[in-house]
């Protein structure tokens, strides 16, 4: 361990990075213990390049212990902290509804696999989790997968809903995929058929729609229970074709929503056409969503469902099947609709505009998918802020790129060091200097310990060449003095395919206009991707070739950004201003 950094700042990095564990099932990260160590010990700020291994080894250190000797060494040391934790967390979120009727809280996460999660599925995630760690319970990660056909699953997408969700720092304690549990379902069935709560409908569409829409059961409904099963035991051996059958919950007829009436548990699906990914023909029936999901729920011991309140009426659809069986529905919680400005978030929408051209990918810079916002170096950090913030109201609430780009500047920005890009490159030759002249330009501003760049420029007859950036150049005015960031400055005596201008000295000035720019022989060739999908391509420090791929910078006067390819020409991806 470091030695050189007095006892009390491995204390403090200690019970930041315990406290951190705590908030995250376990795993504290080295960001946020950093800022929140240099916050409380602001004298170190200077330091932060040598307090940077040792906030990584103590971290590394609380990572290694298990949950519990977490929250032993922290209840015993800083049992303030955990106090004043809990209060945050009820201030943050609202205490759940009638815990206590539960032997623990468990909730879960259900993600249909048919493409990748978006920005408006953190919010379950998040809420969930949160939740669950709240209350010492559990999280839970289950796919619904029991449609082969219209929501058809992908098989890479389960592991990329499992990277989205460690992404977000997101651990579930069990995870579960209903194609497995169909022999699950079909047992409950059955039993439904014999409590008189379900039958086989062999109605067209069409004709069932008609007695729905009127308040009238259907023949069908009025089968024993014989009956249902053998046409159930002809369904599931694949005696009848898709379409030709369905199974229905009875509910009430008169219900005011139609589409609570008799809903449809299990359809035919023609597997020889549409084989499931994971399980492939082996089961002609597949329940629906509401079916499956209600069973789950009970089987699973779930205590409290966190859902949009678009899923009212599946609530209202799965309590008949809790109703039949005898079981206390979970506690439910609805809230309101997201809304989510400036992203494009349709499954289907963006599964066309691939199949089209229109998107790269499902990474694509345009889209609100996480992996969209991971590759543009969003911070999991500002997500579960932003969400934690909406948290559960019921109410209508709106997202917009300003609020993330706002607490994702605000987390990001005493980690990214500086560096400069010019795009559109013009020279700019600077004469009335004899001998080399050396500029110092930090990496971070705020912090000088992360060091600086030094760049070396010797003259060649009295004069030096540097690019600065096209947009820069334009806005010049001949008899103007500037100042290149860090260095010189200069008066402009032309402006053609070059600029020219005369040293005017060394001395900062508060009037005078600063400008970024680059050394002729120091220069590597980069590209940028932009939120829209253009391409900015230029130059930037060739110091950037140390970097690593998924590094965070700043380019001066840009932006922030990632790193996505360290292969000349490097590659950026642009996070916001």
């Amino acid at each position: 361990m470091n030695k050189t950094f007095p006892p009390e700042v491995a204390t403090a990095i200690r019970k930041h990075a315990l406290l951190n564990a705590y908030r995250h099932r376990g795993e504290a990260k080295v960001s946020p213990v950093l800022s929140k160590v240099l916050f409380e010990l602001p004298a170190f700020k200077s330091r932060v390049k040598e307090l940077l291994p040792l906030v990584k080894e103590i971290v590394e250190e609380v990572n290694s212990l298990s949950m519990e000797e977490q929250y032993n060494i922290l209840s015993s040391n800083w049992p303030e902290l955990l106090e004043v934790e809990r209060k945050q967390e009820v201030k943050g979120l609202p205490p759940l509804p009638n815990v206590d009727k539960f032997e623990m809280v468990r909730t879960r996460f259900a993600p249909n696999p048919d493409a990748p999660l978006h920005l408006g599925s953190a919010r379950p995630i998040i809420l969930c989790y949160e939740y669950a760690k709240m209350y010492n319970g559990h999280f839970i990660l289950r796919f619904e997968d029991t449609d082969p056909k219209t929501k058809r699953p992908l098989p890479y997408v389960y592991d990329w809903i499992r990277e989205d969700i460690l992404w977000l720092g997101a651990k579930w304690d069990e995870e579960y995929i209903q194609s497995d549990r169909i022999p699950i379902y079909y047992n409950h069935i059955k039993r439904l058929f014999e409590l008189g709560g379900a039958y086989v409908c062999t109605c067209s569409r069409e004709k069932f729609r008609k007695y729905k829409m009127a308040g009238t059961p259907c023949p069908c409904r009025s089968r024993t229970v014989e009956e249902n099963l053998e046409l159930w035991e002809k369904m599931v051996e694949g005696l009848m074709v898709e379409g030709s059958a369905v199974v229905r919950v009875k509910t009430d007829m008169s219900h005011p929503n139609p589409a609570i009436r008799d809903w449809v548990a299990f359809r035919i699906i023609d597997v020889e056409k549409w084989p499931h990914p994971r399980v492939g023909d082996k089961f002609w029936v597949w329940p629906t969503y509401n079916f499956a999901c209600a069973i789950d729920d009970h089987e699973l011991k779930i205590s409290h469902i966190l859902r949009g309140k678009e899923h009212m009426s599946n609530t209202v659809k799965q309590k008949y099947i809790y109703q039949y069986f005898g079981w206390s529905f979970p506690e439910a919680i609805h809230f309101g609709r997201l809304k989510l400005k400036g992203w494009v978030l349709s499954k289907s929408k963006i599964a066309d505009g691939i199949r089209r051209g229109l998107f790269k990918s499902w990474d694509d810079p345009r889209l609100g998918t996480l992996r969209a916002l991971r590759r543009r170096g969003f911070l999991p950090e500002a997500i579960r802020e932003i969400i934690i913030q909406v948290g559960v109201k019921p109410i209508e609430s709106s997202i917009s790129l300003e609020n993330l780009y706002s607490i994702n500047r605000s987390l990001i920005e005493p980690l990214a060091s500086r560096y400069s890009f010019i795009s559109d490159p013009v020279k700019l030759k600077i004469t009335g200097l004899k001998k080399t002249v050396t500029a110092r330009i930090p990496l971070h501003p705020s912090f000088p310990e992360k060091g600086f760049r030094e760049i070396h420029l010797k003259p060649e007859a009295n004069s030096i060449l540097v690019y600065i950036s096209g947009s820069d150049a334009s806005s010049m005015k001949i008899g103007e003095t500037y100042r290149l960031m860090g260095f010189l400055n200069f008066k402009v005596e032309s402006l053609n395919d070059e600029v020219k201008g005369s040293f005017q000295g060394f001395t900062l000035s508060p009037k005078i206009r600063i400008i970024h720019w680059l050394p002729l022989d120091r220069i590597v060739k980069a590209r940028i991707i932009m939120p829209d999908a253009s391409i900015v391509e230029g130059f930037c420090d060739y110091d950037c070739k140390r970097l690593k791929i998924d590094d965070k910078v700043q380019f001066i006067r840009f932006g922030y950004v990632r790193v996505d390819d360290v292969n000349e020409p490097l590659t950026f991806y642009y996070t916001h201003p």
